[in-house]
């Protein structure tokens, strides 16, 4: 167990390194009050969530931990999670550049703690999640044993974690004070529309019980939208 907390350590050191850079380097200074926001938002949000299932569901961390195309079953996900993290680079790079030099229409301050509340949320229904879902894994897979989580978040729509992480999508923009990467958020909705399509799919397949679920929740990512 101490190993697999200490990967799960380094992992997230490295995560939070390489998001901080994503951020700092393009916008050329340390100054830059939005960056700071969002980023220890995301970091101390998420570093919460991983304690929490550090110490409640080791074999949920393991799982969420195994991640990346290798980790897929299928085509589509193992593209889309390919193009998941450079998709999300540049979002952020430009997003950023965009505020450094002002291409797009300012973004009001008050707009941007905003965005770094929806963040928030987003990351909250994601607790709420993997605290509902020991099989909430971050690829998607079927495993022994594994049924059908039909309470909590899943009773209300069927992929409560997509629809959590569309809503840090959506806060990005406004906290990194970019009107242009509205754009982005677009892009990452139909990303995602693709994901839980095909997981759906495969899960209709693969996992006993699912079909009867999708018939009894019928909305996907929120209540009478979709």
């Amino acid at each position: 167990m101490k190993s697999l907390h200490l990967r799960a350590f380094l992992s997230a050191i490295i995560g939070f390194v390489s998001f901080f850079a994503v951020i700092f380097v393009p916008a050329g200074t340390l100054n830059y009050w939005r960056g700071w926001a969002f980023f220890l938002t995301l970091a101390v949000c998420t570093s919460l969530a991983t304690i929490y299932i550090a110490l409640h569901d080791k074999k949920l961390l393991e799982s969420r931990m195994k991640m990346g195309p290798t980790a897929e079953k299928t085509t589509v996900q193992k593209i889309l999670t390919a193009l998941g993290a450079p998709l999300f680079i540049a979002a952020v790079v430009i997003m950023v550049l965009d505020h450094r030099f002002g291409w797009s229409p300012a973004i009001p301050d008050i707009a941007s703690i905003l965005g770094d509340g929806l963040a928030a949320l987003g990351i909250l229904i994601y607790f709420f999640v993997v605290k509902e879902n020991r099989y909430a894994a971050a690829a998607v897979q079927v495993v022994a044993g594994q049924t059908v989580v039909s309470s909590g978040p899943y009773a209300i729509v069927r992929h409560p974690m997509y629809a959590g992480a569309i809503l840090v999508f959506i806060g990005m923009p406004l906290a990194l004070g970019s009107s242009w990467g509205f754009l982005f958020v677009l892009v990452f909705i139909i990303v995602f529309a693709i994901r839980l399509l095909d997981e759906e799919k495969y899960l209709s397949k693969s996992l006993a019980g699912y079909t009867e679920y999708m018939r009894k929740v019928h909305y996907r990512l929120a209540p009478y939208v979709w």
